[in-house]
């Protein structure tokens, strides 16, 4: 038995979305590139890399971790590029994305070698949390201006947008598209490629796949571009449980019960939107709280039904535990950092990485 917790990684599963992402390829024309800013695990890039075309960053690590460990076409993009490390990102990128004029300005010419792309804001987007709202008031996050970016086109190729969050209505999808031609045409149909970026749910259940692929495809018919998809959460929905085990249970005027875990420190986007995990099946006539471990006081994963009352040793499955949360762990109160574990396609189990104190002492100083 692998000691909790860990974060368990189901290639079957991950071979679900993989197979849907390499549909949309073949139907739409469009590549497919993994957001490492929601998946970085490489130790299944041998798997995903069969399916999907290469990797998109946001970082300088992030492109040196998709050009060593994934391979194939391999972006750069970040909001903000320093002159310390330009020169090692395009190093390892076959294209630059800049996120403005302004850094473009500064560093096209030590880019020329590659090719540069620029990001556009369409001003709108369809995420619910301002959070996490490229559109929002007074957004960094790429040119809104298509004049000024009409003076710059013969320094670049291709543009980025992206604006869907989390969205799974196709609809919506397509009027947003829609959108983005009326405003940005003239400069679509000059560029050689065009990047839709991810938060696209086309993996999703009863998602209109279909429908999906006629729209990429009429899209770079009109305008002549490669179509680029960046796909993160839907290219690992589902795939991956943070398996817990139960420390302590109590009641304070609820049924509680603490996991070897914490949100804070293994599932952070659960705090930061104030979402619940997920339990399978959350059913039965016993309601527990779920706590995780750490001292913060809403550490909280969220309120579950079981068949039986929890006791201490049970195990605890939290569900969609890959997408922003691998990614986000983090040492907050030095609790320890779950394992990383693989099920292969036999149903055997097996332990890829283990975390100790030196771990935690080495990310400190």
């Amino acid at each position: 038995m692998i000691q909790t917790p860990y974060y368990l990684i189901d290639k079957a599963k991950l071979l679900r979305n993989m197979e849907k992402i390499a549909y949309v390829r073949d139907k739409s024309g469009a590549k497919a590139l993994l957001a490492l800013k929601c998946f970085a695990t490489w130790s299944v890039f041998d798997l995903m890399r069969e399916y999907m075309d290469g990797t998109t960053s946001s970082s300088l690590y992030e492109v040196r971790l998709g050009r060593e460990k994934f391979g194939g076409e391999t972006h750069a993009y970040s909001v903000a590029y320093g002159d310390n490390e330009i020169e090692e990102v395009i190093g390892h990128a076959d294209k630059i994305i800049f996120n403005s004029i302004g850094q473009l300005d500064r560093f096209a010419d030590k880019a020329s070698g590659i090719a540069r792309g620029l990001r556009l804001n369409p001003g709108m987007s369809s995420s619910s949390f301002d959070l996490a709202d490229p559109a929002r008031p007074f957004s960094r996050l790429g040119e809104w201006d298509a004049a000024k970016v009409e003076a710059v086109m013969d320094r670049i190729s291709g543009f980025m947008i992206h604006n869907n969050c989390e969205n799974k209505d196709f609809g919506l999808f397509d009027r947003m598209l829609s959108e983005i031609e009326e405003k940005f045409g003239a400069l679509l149909s000059r560029a050689e490629w065009i990047s839709l970026g991810g938060g696209i749910h086309f993996t999703g259940d009863d998602y209109p796949v279909d429908a999906f692929c006629e729209r990429l495809k009429a899209f770079s018919g009109r305008h002549g571009v490669q179509i680029y998809l960046e796909p993160g959460e839907a290219s690992i929905t589902r795939s991956t449980t943070l398996e817990t085990t139960v420390l302590d249970t109590l009641n304070n005027g609820k049924d509680l019960a603490v996991v070897d875990s914490s949100i804070e420190a293994h599932m952070l986007d659960l705090l930061i939107y104030r979402e619940s995990a997920k339990v399978e099946p959350n059913a039965g006539p016993h309601s527990v709280m779920i706590c995780g471990k750490s001292c913060l006081a809403g550490d909280i994963f969220g309120e579950f039904r079981f068949p039986e009352p929890l006791k201490v040793g049970d195990r605890v499955s939290f569900q969609d535990a890959a997408g922003y949360t691998m990614v986000k762990k983090n040492w907050f109160n030095g609790v320890g950092m779950p394992s990383i574990a693989i099920r292969d396609f036999d149903g055997s189990v097996r332990l890829v990485r283990e975390f100790t104190f030196a771990d935690y002492e080495q990310s400190l100083s």
